[in-house]
């Protein structure tokens, strides 16, 4: 197998014309035929490398390296690295891809180096991390950790209508099966999520690798506006019930409050009935996220919206502050010469994972401009590169012994 360097680009050429949209950037949804392509790359690429692969009851894939039950029985289970494949709409290359891609390719690289395992190692890939079709972010880990009611999950729908049991029968999979996995979760000792930045910390640092400290607090809320349908050139102004004048309210409403408690709170999507140009809005649905480093300052924007939209929202996903393991967080940033530390307000898997008790820390990316979820997000391939050396390093650190005589390798 290929050092790191050769086996990163090779990978990531591969992955590059997967799922990409028309509109820019790149649509990679859960339980679509692009995610099984993504899916059946990921399959293979760890096949080549002689990894074991298996999907728990949520939908997760993980490729393991040494055996991960024969570890547990010794009280000793794996580290797992990884990240998720799918993206938000129009979304870019690197959020997801980049930790999966070098996640493997520090296997590569710590194969290349001889290096003896002390303990097994696993690749994830996570399900619906994005949450982008059925509105709930990190369902695969979730549904894995128990956090994700197994019954809400099968009934949630996208935009279509199709509901999440559709599609994941659609896939190939039983959706009856889907539920918290014990024994998958038991074989994960510590788990490491190597991301792109989604901010630009690391460009103040003027450092390519940083170490995540903990995810600020956030949710996502679901609000059902209503109106009455009417003529958009007969109906008198004064007449109307017109449901965008609501939604209108909220997303103004949503920005003031950010502004005063001290968080951060979008509307992205919209859904909007009938939809006509020349029809009043009898119906619209917003959904509004709130993130802050004080949960206080989340709640209280939500408490204000609401009270400005005159209706209770469904919470459709909220996580509360989660801090890294500090052990492990501190043992990497030494490990990367005194790396950066840093918090995020952008939500992940790891802290799903850490919530349920696992050890779990992130090495970030530097992102240039900062920007993600976005067609423009980017990385550069040589900051990409120190990520695997990173990451590697990290392993090495956690998993690895003396490297084996060439004749044993």
């Amino acid at each position: 197998m290929s050092g790191s360097p050769a086996s990163f680009d090779a990978m990531w050429a591969e992955l590059a014309p997967l799922g990409r949209s028309r509109r820019g950037g790149y649509d990679r949804f859960a339980w679509t035929r692009t995610d099984s392509d993504l899916r059946e790359w990921f399959v293979a690429a760890a096949g080549s490398r002689g990894l074991d692969v298996d999907q728990d009851r949520a939908g997760n894939l993980w490729a393991w390296w040494g055996d991960p039950d024969a570890a547990v029985r010794t009280g000793d289970p794996g580290v797992v690295v990884g990240s998720h494949l799918d993206s938000v709409p129009s979304g870019g290359p690197f959020d997801g891809p980049l930790g999966v891609v070098s996640a493997l390719a520090a296997l590569d690289a710590l194969r290349a180096a001889g290096v003896a395992l002390t303990r097994p190692v696993g690749v994830l890939v996570s399900a619906d991390e994005e949450g982008a079709r059925f509105g709930v972010a990190c369902a695969g880990t979730r549904l894995l950790t128990g956090a994700l009611d197994p019954d809400r999950a099968r009934a949630l729908r996208d935009d279509e209508g199709t509901t999440l049991a559709e599609a994941y029968e659609a896939a190939g999979h039983d959706p009856g099966s889907l539920g918290a996995d014990p024994r998958a979760l038991s074989r994960v000792g510590a788990f490491v999520e190597l991301h792109v930045e989604q901010g630009r910390g690391l460009v103040h640092h003027d450092r390519p690798v940083g170490v995540g400290a903990s995810i600020w607090p956030h949710g996502r809320w679901r609000f059902d506006l209503p109106g009455r349908a009417d003529h958009a050139g007969t109906t008198p102004l004064p007449d109307r019930d017109d449901a965008v004048l609501r939604l209108a309210h909220l997303v103004l409403t949503a920005r003031a409050a950010a502004e005063r408690h001290g968080a951060l709170a979008t509307v992205g999507r919209l859904d909007v009935t009938p939809n006509g140009t020349n029809a009043i809005a009898s119906a619209a649905r917003a959904w509004l996220d709130v993130r802050s480093e004080d949960a206080a300052a989340v709640e209280a924007v939500v408490a204000d919206v609401t009270r400005a939209a005159g209706v209770e929202p469904e919470p459709e996903s909220l996580t509360a502050a989660t801090r890294f393991d500090p052990a492990l967080t501190a043992r990497a940033a030494a490990l990367l010469g005194d790396a950066p530390v840093l918090g995020t307000g952008a939500g992940h898997d790891a802290g799903v994972l850490a919530a349920a008790g696992v050890p779990t820390t992130m090495l970030l990316v530097r992102n240039p401009t900062g920007v993600s979820h976005s067609p423009h997000e980017h990385a550069e391939r040589d900051d990409c590169l120190a990520g695997v050396a990173a990451l590697t390093a990290v392993l090495t650190d956690l998993v690895g012994a003396a490297p084996v005589a060439a004749e044993h390798r």
